[in-house]
Formats: structure tokens, sequence, C-alpha cells
């Protein structure tokens, strides 16, 4: 990954943090975007200790004007993009009786319509790169739970997102795969309405419902991150990987 230039969104935290991290540790150059500027600064003064090269920067991925933006500046200030990695994304509870039209509508702006409009606004400079990209679906894009309808039809979009955009750019030279992560600890739920002792009695039940017995790291989703973004899967496009604990395996019973 050495001198190529990673834009990475969702990296104030979770998994887009360990994604920009891991990256910045191993020769790329990082855009990093999130909306929380204080959590970026903390990213950056991470970084900057493992001698890293990061630039944070503050974006609304909802916006379409900041997303072009986004791109504009990163061309500007380091002549190309090679990896995107759209990590951002959200949760709402609710089922198909009580999920308001708003709730709807935002969950799949933020999950699914921007990293639609991310992956075709770089096409054009991933193509000059023979880049790639690598989408952050969920579990929930492959199995159905209940009361987070709008979140599981967000990320049932993005995993045929991924498989047809991988289709139509194989010819330039783009490949595009997802990774679909179990519960991993993160500030997503929280986000999602959680309260503090909800979240720890959640993760406690998680123990149960993966097969493995426990609950994911981020670092160990952004190593399958890195992996799909480096030459060592060159021949690897429209997948999407696994990496749950086994959750997606079981059955409810």
């Amino acid at each position: 990954m050495e001198g190529r230039v990673a834009l990475v969104t969702g990296a104030s935290s979770g998994i887009g943090r360990a994604v920009a991290i891991l990256f910045c540790e191993r020769g790329a150059k990082v855009v990093a975007v999130g909306r929380n500027e204080k959590d970026l600064n903390s990213l950056r003064s991470e970084v900057i200790k493992a001698d890293g090269q990061l630039k944070p920067y503050i974006a609304d991925i909802r916006d379409t004007q900041q997303v072009e933006r986004l791109i504009n500046e990163t061309i500007e200030t380091f002549g190309r993009i090679d990896v995107l990695i759209n990590s951002a994304g959200i949760i709402s509870n609710g089922s198909i009786e009580t999920t308001t039209l708003e709730e709807w509508d935002e969950v799949m702006n933020v999950n699914l319509r921007a990293v639609f409009f991310l992956m075709q606004k770089c096409v054009p400079h991933l193509e000059k790169t023979k880049g790639n990209i690598v989408n952050v679906s969920s579990v929930a894009g492959t199995r159905a739970f209940p009361n987070v309808l709008a979140y599981c039809v967000s990320k049932a979009g993005v995993d045929q997102l991924t498989r047809c955009a991988a289709l139509e750019l194989a010819p330039k030279g783009i490949r595009v795969n997802a990774v679909n992560p179990g519960v991993v600890v993160t500030n997503l739920h929280r986000r999602g309405g959680m309260n503090e002792e909800e979240y720890q009695e959640f993760l406690k039940r998680s123990k149960t419902t993966h097969p493995l017995g426990r609950v994911g790291d981020p670092k160990e989703v952004a190593e399958l991150i890195y992996f799909l973004a480096s030459d060592k899967a060159s021949w690897i496009t429209g997948a999407t990987y696994e990496i749950d604990g086994g959750r997606a395996q079981t059955c409810a019973r």
C-alpha cells in the first residue's frame, strides 16, 4: 500500500477509524472522512505518532456537493485515488409497521445512496490507477433480523450494488468487494439509540448468537478490508465476505 491514496468514510470511529490507522501504518496516504471534528483530530494525533500520513476531512456524505468537493480536494492534494472504503453507516430501530418514511429515507441516504454516489464519482480516478472499492456491509445484508428493517434492506442493497458494480467496472480494471461483519464493538448501536446499559446487555447476548462465542473487534475487520484492497486480492471482485464469528450460519431457535 506504500504511496497509494485511500479515501475512507466513517473514519472518526469504529471500523472506519481502524481502517484509517491500519492503512497509514502500512504506507498509504489516507483521507479520513467524518462529521466529528474532535474524533478526527484525535485520529490524526494517533496516526502522526505512528508516522502515518493522514488528512482529516469533515464532510456529510449525504450532501452531494460536499462529496464532489471532497473528491476534488483529494485529487488536488494527492493527485490520485487508489482505494475507496465506504465505512460510514447508521442503524435505526423499527419494523415494517413502525418505521417512519423519514427514518427509512435517513438510513437509505447514508447507507446506500451516499455509497452509490461516492462510487460513481470516484470511478474516473480509480480507472486511472486501476484501483478498487471496498464497501462495509453487514451480516444484516445477507440475513433477516427483526426490528431493524431499514438497516437490513440498506445493507442488502450495498451487497447487490457491490456485485453489479463489480461486473460493470471489471473492464476498467476496477475491483469492487464488500465485507459483512457481525456484531463489532463500535458506536453504531449507541448512536442508533441504545443507552450504555442496553448496549452492554446487547454485547453480552451477542456472545451467544455468534458461534465463536464473542463479538468482533474493528481491527479484525480492518485487516480483511486491507487484504481486499491490496494486490494479494488482485483476482477477487464482486465478493461479499462474511466476517461474523459464524453468525450468518445460524438459524433462529
